[in-house]
């Protein structure tokens, strides 16, 4: 189970590079102003991370026939 630890705003300011390794790992911190959670750092959900250039290759096939003339359309094209 990931716990929460709680942090003091200036300590996660100055410290933010070492926090984000642990995000990066898992875990969860609330910071605190004046021993009060103001805010959490927590992990980014997976299906919200921004995906890749190349993510998707080779899921997408294009035909051969992809920018041949279409039967149906012959009337429109004249």
């Amino acid at each position: 189970m990931n716990t929460i630890t709680e942090i003091g705003a200036f300590k996660a300011k100055t410290h933010l590079s070492e926090l984000l390794g642990k995000v990066a790992q898992g875990k969860t911190f609330h910071i605190t102003k004046r021993g009060r959670p103001m805010a959490e750092l927590r992990p980014v959900p997976v299906e919200s991370r921004r995906l890749n250039f190349d993510d998707d290759k080779g899921t997408i096939m294009i035909r051969d026939d992809f920018d041949a003339p279409v039967p149906e359309m012959e009337d429109f094209l004249a």
